[in-house]
């Protein structure tokens, strides 16, 4: 028979220390920290629906990238999974001579290394900086919050969130990035359809073309002192400026007529 993985000393006594001073905690505490624990992961199942509402107003890789998030973080809590079983340490709940919990003791064969809520805290905090990274100041505090509520209620050694913390934040950023690649032509393929434009929003339309292009009909600018309206300096032409000056001397120099030529000896 393998034998299991043992806590380190360290860890054994900053356990210790920690559970030590949360039995000393007022009860409302006990039971705040007992029920948060989980309903943090019900906050960010509502975040990622946020993060995918978003991104129907955005392009075909926001939205990839929202869709990709919970995949990502499934990926990292499967990995933490595999590695309790495999590693199979046991609960400082029953390992610990005179361990204080809070919350009950995981039943023998649920391991402890490493934590899957740490994992999945992390990994949905990781995943959303993706998506929205705006996000960070929120999710990645309540992320470590909910990783130490797990030593609070004294079901995890520290390290075992240390670890679950770690595996979250490496493995669903990677995981998201991989799979947009995937999910970005899917997404752009099925906007083109009605139900899909009603589930992941519609196509971006392009921005329109700036009035500056090749055959663009030139501006006007406000009419000058004297009435007269001219077009933008851009669409001056040689005839124009030719023309402009046969027309030099006119009314202001002589008294006659603007553009009037004179024949030879009149």
């Amino acid at each position: 028979m393998r034998e299991s993985m043992q806590a380190p000393d360290f860890s054994v006594h900053l356990y210790r220390d920690v559970t030590e001073w949360a039995w000393g905690t007022p009860s409302w505490v006990h039971s705040v920290a007992d029920v948060g624990t989980n309903a943090g992961l019900l906050l960010f199942a509502v975040l990622f629906v946020a993060g995918w509402w978003r991104a129907r107003g955005r392009d075909a890789r926001s939205m990839g990238l929202a869709l990709s998030a919970p995949f990502a973080m499934v990926a990292a809590y499967l990995v933490s999974e595999v590695s309790k079983d495999f590693l199979q340490e046991e609960r400082p709940c029953r390992a610990v001579p005179g361990a204080l919990h809070i919350a009950s003791c995981p039943p023998p064969g649920d391991w402890s290394f490493p934590s899957n809520h740490a994992t999945i805290a992390a990994a949905s905090a990781a995943a959303l900086v993706v998506v929205w990274r705006a996000l960070a100041p929120l999710v990645l505090p309540l992320a470590m919050l909910m990783a130490f509520s797990r030593v609070f209620v004294g079901v995890h050694y520290p390290h075992d969130v240390a670890a679950g913390f770690c595996v979250g934040v490496v493995v669903a950023p990677v995981v998201a990035l991989v799979l947009v690649r995937a999910a970005e032509p899917v997404v752009d393929l099925l906007r083109g359809f009605p139900v899909g434009a009603v589930v992941l929003g519609a196509r971006p339309v392009p921005a329109a073309v700036g009035a500056g292009y090749a055959g663009a009909v030139p501006a006007r600018v406000p009419a000058a002192a004297g009435g007269v309206t001219r077009v933008d300096d851009a669409a001056v032409t040689m005839p124009d400026v030719m023309g402009g000056v046969r027309g030099v001397g006119g009314a202001g120099a002589g008294g006659g007529a603007v553009g009037r030529h004179h024949r030879p000896g009149s």
